[in-house]
């Protein structure tokens, strides 16, 4: 096997030690004045928080597994934060890309940003960039203890008495959240619960609504995280009087909890923030409605008794009870800055359908309050708003939650060196031209992939030149630039996780072998060559061959022989595999997928693929090469296989799922 590894070969280390690495850009004194306190804590298994950290230089603060300790110099990165500016910061929030699903002791420690991109390479360059600050001859560290098992807020609100909401809850396995009264406090486990949530992936859940079986009111209630023990997907922790499902526990072996005040009440509230839009739709933060019912968006002429011209846009029906982030669309858009009034209105009908307009105000009216409308007033600045949310990535693709656009355009994602005022080669993939309107969960292919997990920017570009064409970096910053507000482009940003990538090209072979441009692996393990039958679920016959064992980093011009020869043009898939049980062989086939799975992102493989053109076995071929055909044949058996007949139409490194749905499962239950 043909392999180029880009940077360094590591040596072995554990903490406390050297890292090999390249040579910081920092002086001694600077590396000295580096420091990291990481307390012992509990995690849903998602994030972890790094008490203090100071890094002179600045950079980011990472988390490494226990396996740091073995010498795992790259393989232990289990996460690392954003950049952080030179300095001292508290409560750093990490999010793992490899989420803790036990108990481990992790590790803290401070990197440099010696690229000065503001991007963390460490992995994906194989250490020569991004190095630990050191003192003392060794890495600066801190270790501690970190439970996995799930942690939960919740604010104090007003209630209708049959439901409540949890602000955050993040869970290290599967389970629920159970709500349970002050009983609780005197003991009563089992008759303390009022409600709980439907069932919880593991990961994190915000804004989550329960639905309770007893009226709560003006008291304290203690929402609880609980373990879906058995496995059911079915909270049985009252019916089976504790012996199912019980609560997840913290550090010391005591349930996790948060305690909130509920107030019954029979006022309706609403709350909106100041905000910037493309004037296609409208957030509102909270709504309270006792009874049910809409919160309607108003334009200011509201106020000078244009009541129903003043009308933008309702909500779809919302259920009795508290509503946070409500997004609002509007049928009417803004086309300049104004005035929002979101307000309150009943279901006077109960058909759950708004028709206060349509009645002329005879029914489905506002709540009120002191004789007056339940309002709030917030500024709407037209422009764009866009929202991108923490994920997982393959490295080629980032998915925008929502852009909103006044004008057709596009949005960009930017990779953190943007924000050292690389504006144009921060670039990292666009949109296709997007109408002026609201958009939800636009794909972006990135023209480079991304190889490590970083911080993405989205930022709306609007189409300045009318040519539906983005035009922002060939016309150095002149056209298509972003859309501004308050002074700046209007962003949001995100964590990426990746962690793996696969890179292939087109290519020409002679059927026996197939090289991948590059592949980045954090916890090291292997590349795949499966043919086009993986298209229609062939998750094992399709495997044509596979790398040796690769080291966690990346590895360039990855040369993988084919157990079965390609013959003619064919669309081949090079998929990442972890090495799952440790012994750098790879068994994925012959274990059935119970070993050697491939890396996930978003529930689907992490794969790219490439149009392979082999020598096809046309008439002139067979005529010169058929005695060296029947040797073959003698001597080993027929290996040809015509594999996929072709290019396989409609595939791509986004193959259908359902495809793929077996090969997905079996890789998370890996991981």
């Amino acid at each position: 096997m043909r392999e180029r590894i880009q940077a360094l070969v590591l040596t072995a280390v554990v903490v406390g030690s050297l890292f090999a690495v390249a040579p910081a850009a920092a002086t001694a004194d600077q590396q000295a004045a580096a420091s990291v306190t990481f307390d012992a804590q509990t995690s849903g298994g998602q994030t972890v928080t790094v008490d203090s950290a100071t890094l002179p230089n600045g950079g980011f603060v990472t988390i490494h597994d226990s396996s740091v300790q073995e010498g795992e110099t790259l393989g232990s990165v289990v996460g690392s934060s954003a950049y952080l500016e030179p300095g001292t910061h508290d409560n750093v929030t990490v999010h793992l890309d490899e989420p803790l699903a036990e108990d481990d002791t992790l590790v803290a420690m401070p990197h440099m940003d010696t690229d000065g991109d503001r991007v963390y390479e460490f992995v994906s360059a194989n250490a020569a960039v991004d190095g630990p600050y050191t003192a003392d001859g060794g890495a600066v560290v801190a270790a501690a203890n970190v439970t996995a098992s799930s942690t939960v807020s919740m604010s104090d609100q007003p209630t209708d008495g049959n439901s409540v909401v949890v602000d955050r809850v993040e869970l290290a396995e599967p389970g629920f959240v159970a709500v349970h009264n002050d009983s609780l406090l005197d003991g009563d486990a089992l008759g303390s619960v009022v409600g709980h949530s439907a069932y919880l992936s593991a990961g994190v859940h915000e804004n989550v609504r329960v639905e309770l079986d007893e009226s709560v009111g003006n008291e304290t209630v203690i929402p609880m995280p609980h373990v879906d023990s058995d496995g059911d997907e079915t909270y049985d922790f009252v019916s089976s009087e504790g012996s199912d499902d019980g609560p997840f526990t913290d550090m010391n072996g005591e349930a996790v909890l948060d305690t909130a005040m509920v107030t019954q009440s029979n006022t309706a509230s609403v709350s909106a923030m100041n905000q910037t839009t493309g004037g296609h739709a409208a957030t509102v933060d909270s709504v309270f409605l006792p009874d049910g019912g809409f919160v309607t968006v108003h334009d200011g002429s509201v106020t000078e008794g244009a009541v129903f011209e003043s009308i933008r846009g309702t909500s779809m029906y919302l259920e009795p009870g508290l509503h946070r982030n409500v997004r609002v669309s509007l049928d009417d858009p803004y086309t300049e800055d104004g005035t929002l009034v979101p307000m309150a209105h009943m279901d006077t009908n109960g058909d759950e359908a708004y028709t206060f307009e349509e009645s002329e105000g005879s029914e489905d009216g506002p709540y009120t309050a002191d004789g007056s409308a339940v309002v709030d007033t917030a500024s709407a600045t037209v422009s764009a708003s866009v929202s991108v949310d923490h994920q997982q990535s393959d490295g080629h693709t980032v998915v925008v939650d929502s852009v909103d656009l006044s004008e057709p355009g596009f949005v960009t994602i930017h990779d953190a060196s943007l924000f050292t005022g690389e504006s144009l080669g921060s670039v990292a993939g666009t949109s296709t031209y997007l109408e002026a309107g609201h958009h939800e969960d636009v794909e972006i292919t990135l023209h480079d992939p991304i190889n490590e997990s970083q911080t993405v920017v989205a930022m709306p570009h609007v189409d300045s030149d009318g040519d539906q064409s983005y035009d922002f970096v060939t016309s150095e910053g002149s056209d298509d630039g972003p859309f501004t507000a308050n002074g700046g482009a209007v962003v949001d940003t995100a964590h990426a996780s990746v962690n793996a990538v696969t890179t292939i090209s087109d290519q020409e072979s002679d059927g026996s072998t197939v090289v991948v441009d590059s592949v980045t692996l954090a916890n090291g393990g292997f590349v795949t060559i499966h043919d086009g039958t993986l298209a229609d679920g062939a998750v094992f016959d399709s495997v044509r061959g596979t790398s040796a064992y690769l080291a966690p980093g990346t590895h360039e011009n990855v040369e993988v022989m084919l157990d079965s020869e390609l013959d003619g043009e064919t669309t081949v898939f090079a998929m990442a595999h972890a090495d799952s049980d440790g012994d750098e062989t790879y068994t994925f086939v012959e274990s059935e997928g119970s070993a050697d799975g491939p890396y996930v992102a978003n529930g689907a493989p992490v794969m790219s693929s490439a149009t392979v053109d082999a020598p096809a076995m046309t008439t002139e071929t067979t005529e010169t090469m058929e005695t060296t055909e029947m040797m073959q044949t003698t001597e080993a058996g027929d290996t040809t296989d015509d594999g996929s007949g072709g290019s396989v139409p409609g595939f791509g490194i986004g193959i259908a799922l359902v495809a793929l749905l077996g090969a997905a499962l079996l890789a998370v239950r890996q991981q």
